[in-house]
């Protein structure tokens, strides 16, 4: 209690992560938390013994954070990835057309008249969104279906999908865990425009089913097989909590960071904070675990570069993926 508060300098323009240490020394209300998380996100990414666990929904996937996701599973830093149906469609979409800048303030009615869609600040044409997932999954389920594929779990699904994107596209997502062969796991499947066309193409393939039974069970195998894990939960929603509900099986991880803008005061899954998931089993009691109050796609980038300089990543050789 008797730390005092360091004045933040700048002078001798110091790297990310000097200065994120000068932030925590600087004890300054949020950007303290800030701080702390990248000293938390440091200790998971170089901990070779920690499965590691990165949930996040499909929002931040349309932005420029989505190179920061594929960059931590393609360094090889991510064990597992939880995330929604959303993410499949924008990185899929992402991987063959650009999505554009736009306004909170753009005419909405006119957009619509325009066919182009507004997702917060940008804007993306119809064309580059709905047109190219068809165009790109209904080969893909055809030939699925022709080497005798009549079931698919989510990651199965995941991992196709990743290996039909260019090898070039060294930003997307589901190449990355494609490539490392880190699974995928999508608990809510059929909620976007990737789940629309299984459904659809199940109506003239009605032998297709979704087994996510499959998931589930790679899911306990990677949580009871694991020395300690840890969680980077970046916004709630499903995400979040599948990720901390299959880690209470064990009691608890032992790390966790999270990222939101969520309210806690509402009770929502998404605004409750770290330590709420101790008293569930969620977080073990013990675990270092950091909420952080913020804009993941301002948040994260800046996070991890820190958090990369301190350990002096990469570190892929030391850390080698966990997997089912």
């Amino acid at each position: 209690m008797r730390r005092p508060v360091e004045d933040i300098t700048l002078d001798d323009r110091p790297s990310l992560d000097l200065l994120m240490r000068r932030i925590e020394a600087g004890g300054g209300f949020s950007a303290k938390g800030v701080a702390e998380g990248v000293d938390l996100l440091a200790r998971m990414l170089s901990d070779p013994e920690m499965t590691l666990f990165l949930s996040f929904p499909a929002d931040i996937v349309a932005t420029g954070t989505r190179g920061v996701l594929a960059h931590l599973v393609r360094e090889g830093f991510i064990d597992a990835v939880v995330t929604t149906c959303g993410t499949l469609d924008h990185d899929l979409a992402r991987a063959f057309r650009p999505y554009y800048h736009g306004a909170w303030t753009l005419d909405d009615a006119e957009l619509f008249r325009r066919g182009l869609y507004r997702l917060g600040n940008l804007v993306i044409p119809q064309t580059h969104y709905g047109g190219i997932i068809e165009r790109k999954m209904r080969p893909l389920l055809r030939r699925l279906w022709a080497d005798g594929q009549r079931s698919l779990s989510s990651r199965q699904l995941a991992q196709a999908l990743g290996e039909i994107i260019p090898a070039g596209a060294r930003t997307s997502l589901l190449r990355a865990a494609a490539d490392r062969k880190v699974p995928v796991y999508v608990p809510g499947l059929t909620d976007g425009a990737v789940g629309s066309q299984l459904w659809l193409f199940s109506q003239d393939h009605r032998g297709l089913t979704l087994d996510l039974l499959k998931d589930e069970q790679e899911l306990s195998d990677l949580v009871y097989g694991a020395q300690r894990t840890g969680a980077i939960m970046l916004g709630g929603g499903i995400s979040k909590h599948h990720t901390i509900w299959w880690n209470q099986f064990r009691d608890g991880l032992d790390a966790a960071l999270y990222i939101t803008t969520a309210v806690e005061w509402d009770g929502s899954l998404s605004g409750a904070r770290t330590r709420e998931a101790v008293s569930w089993g969620k977080v073990k009691p013990s675990a270092r675990h950091v909420t952080v109050e913020g804009d993941v796609t301002l948040l994260l980038p800046l996070m991890t570069a820190a958090a990369l300089e301190r350990i002096g990543a990469p570190a892929s050789a030391t850390r080698p993926t966990r997997r089912p």
